[in-house]
């Protein structure tokens, strides 16, 4: 009766609040008809029959642990998933990403659909699964473990219910989403001379009412100060790296806040600072690790250029105020690049996120956020982010939750968005 349910919710009027977004009629009559189908009701049966098996499919990829860039055994395991789901085809490219290929009835275009299987925990974290009552805790049991769960269980899916599509479709699960990675799966995949990708979905955190359709922009830096170092005492006077990371903070902090109070969102964080070697040192080498990130490609580049002038400005300064010894030197990395964009309100897969959203009793609201998807998104390839669904808290902590509260309707709605973007093949016995 729960697919029954449903489905009949996809022809009733549907409430819109604040912030929330319809679709557009003509697809809220196309995913109307979709849910309606045979084929899509017996794949959302499927889905509820298949809920032990995803339960204990998150807890088993939970507990292999896929630090940054070091996602291989993970990677692995998941690609055996996937062949035993039914895939055509499943290979690990150059970067490590995993790729599953389903091939389609015309195969003139192909839609991607992609949870990422690295977790933002270093070496030796402990990812064991505690269940409290219907509780999972574990670092990663949903940033974005219950993603790459969700996109197994709808291939799992559309096999049991033998459901065709016109486009082809690769599933897939792609390294290097969180932190430093900087998107370096999905960056392999858009290469020049990469799969063809014509639609991109990405499943990641939140409800089925959340729809990513901006990419949200950052510039990720590295700055190191060196110096001679020496005693505290002993070599008092020299140019001090410590002091000028403090100079360079300052700078930036009192240029940049001005800047990023008005226009479009903007924001800046120093993350991470360490060196010296002990209290009674002058510092031969201290860093600092910064991210900036903005709605907007413009603002990006200025906070970015008021980021550059105040190391040049520290640097300036405190070899100024030395009394001795050589000059510091500053190093400047960039190590986080992620471009910014949108998929504006009118394009079909952002209708068809939007229909499916409410059709399955949800408020769509559309936001931007830094994902898989910036990446295509930032090529003008129509690309999504949804919800994994359920309920959790705690992402990047190590007190990270989920429970499976109405989760299978996050694996409806992703079923859902991709058989009405690849297109239903109307095929005949």
């Amino acid at each position: 009766m729960k697919v029954i349910r449903l489905a009949l919710l996809s022809i009733l009027p549907t409430f819109v609040a604040a912030g929330a977004v319809r679709a557009q009629a003509d697809y809220q009559s196309e995913i109307s008809e979709l849910l309606n189908h045979p084929s899509i009701r017996r794949a959302f049966e499927v889905i509820d029959q298949l809920e032990p098996q995803t339960h204990q499919d998150l807890i088993t990829l939970t507990e292999i642990p896929a630090p940054p860039f070091m996602e291989a055994e993970r990677a692995a395991f998941y690609a055996d998933l996937l062949r035993d789901a039914g895939a055509d085809s499943v290979y690990i490219d150059e970067e490590g990403n995993v790729v599953a290929f389903r091939r389609g009835e015309t195969g003139e275009r192909t839609v991607a659909i992609d949870g990422h299987l690295d977790t933002v925990f270093p070496e030796g974290t402990d990812v064991t699964v505690r269940q409290s009552g219907d509780t999972l805790f574990a670092p990663g049991i949903g940033d974005d473990t219950r993603g790459l769960v969700v996109v197994l269980t709808v291939l799992r899916a559309l096999e049991a219910a033998d459901i065709r599509t016109d486009a082809n479709i690769l599933f897939i699960g792609s390294v290097g989403e969180e932190g430093l990675g900087d998107l370096r799966g999905v960056k392999h995949l858009f290469r020049e001379g990469g799969p063809r990708i014509d639609s991109w979905i990405a499943v990641d955190g939140g409800g089925i009412d959340r729809i990513v359709n901006g990419g949200l922009g950052s510039h990720r830096y590295r700055v190191t100060f060196r110096g001679p170092g020496g005693h505290s005492w002993g070599a008092f006077g020299l140019a001090n790296p410590m002091h000028a990371i403090g100079r360079a903070i300052a700078h930036f902090d009192a240029n940049a806040l001005p800047y990023v109070s008005e226009g479009p969102r903007t924001s800046y964080n120093v993350g991470r600072i360490g060196g010296g070697t002990s209290v009674n040192s002058v510092p031969f080498e201290t860093w600092m690790e910064v991210d900036m990130r903005s709605v907007s490609p413009e603002r990006l580049n200025g906070v970015d250029a008021i980021f550059q002038e105040a190391m040049q400005t520290a640097l300036a300064e405190e070899n100024a105020e030395r009394t001795r010894g050589e000059e510091l030197t500053l190093e400047v990395t960039l190590i986080g690049d992620r471009p910014s964009g949108e998929v504006a309100e009118g394009t079909p897969l952002v209708e068809r996120a939007k229909a499916t959203a409410m059709a399955l009793g949800s408020e769509p609201r559309l936001t931007m956020s830094s994902t898989d998807s910036n990446i295509p998104i930032s090529l003008g390839i129509p690309a999504v982010t949804i919800g994994r669904g359920g309920e959790g808290s705690g992402g990047h902590s190590l007190h990270e939750w989920w429970i499976n509260r109405d989760g299978h309707i996050a694996i409806q709605n992703a079923l859902t968005l991709l058989v009405a973007e690849a297109g239903l093949a109307d095929v005949i016995p």
